[in-house]
């Protein structure tokens, strides 16, 4: 670990708090399809356009669709007009056909009625997986749930800090159910979830201690610079992981 200064050395000693993001950070940050649900539409048809939409982004909620999709062998669709939404999702015509692929903040943005799928989603993110929902001219279609594994080593981290008197604080896009179950998981105190890019993360409503002001708190991040982090947070501390990788002879 590195410091900057004297300064930021001596004033990890006041932390009392550490706010963590979940994907990468206390998940593996490699999430699988689950579950593929559809509407009025084949599945294989459904992720054909969804998988044309998510080649175009680099998140790993993306890329994990679109593995499955060509796991399955799905035909390979051209697509133009692709628009990347931060924290909502992504958006494109794919053969002639206008498909958004997101979270329920972007089906509510462009007034999208989730009809049934709506209870379908509700109940994958209940069981902490994240819903990403699919609409196709401005009907929904389908929903995809998947799921990412919290490190193994996730549970004692959070536990250690804890006998150190340290709150733990779990930061995250994702929605408040999938959020709260993995928290329940790891035996985290705070919940934050639903976290768009930029903006000022909240407490989550259902958290499991009152709310109280950070003074001395540390963001611990898989990225350099995490992104958002909360204003009052005094320290940043990136995270690095390392695969072990098998020796060869010489």
């Amino acid at each position: 670990m590195l410091f900057k200064n004297a300064t930021a050395l001596e004033g990890t000693a006041k932390i009392d708090t550490v706010v963590m993001d979940k994907t990468g950070t206390l998940t593996k940050g490699e999430p699988e399809v689950t579950d593929v649900i559809t509407v009025g539409m084949s599945e294989e048809e459904m992720l054909a356009l969804v998988a044309a939409v998510e080649r175009e982004s680099e998140h790993p909620l993306a890329r994990a669709i679109d593995s499955h999709a060509a796991a399955r062998g799905v035909p390979v669709l051209s697509v133009s007009e692709f628009l990347n939404v931060p924290g909502h999702g992504a958006m494109a015509t794919v053969d002639g056909r206008r498909v958004l692929v997101g979270n329920l903040r972007l089906m509510t943005r462009e007034n999208i009625d989730l009809g049934d799928l709506g209870q379908r989603r509700d109940e994958l993110a209940a069981s902490g997986r994240t819903a990403v929902l699919v609409a196709v001219d401005g009907r929904t279609v389908g929903v995809i749930a998947l799921a990412d594994a919290a490190r193994d080593t996730a549970a004692a981290a959070v536990a250690a800090l804890h006998e150190s008197g340290i709150e733990v604080v779990m930061l995250t896009g994702d929605n408040e159910a999938t959020a709260l179950r993995i928290a329940e998981q790891l035996g985290i105190d705070t919940v934050i979830a639903e976290v768009l890019p930029g903006t000022r993360p909240r407490r989550s409503p259902s958290c499991s201690r009152p709310a109280r002001r950070w003074r001395w708190s540390a963001m611990a991040s898989t990225t350099p610079r995490p992104s958002p982090r909360p204003t009052s947070a005094s320290r940043s501390v990136p995270v690095r992981t390392w695969r072990s990788r098998p020796r060869t002879s010489s």
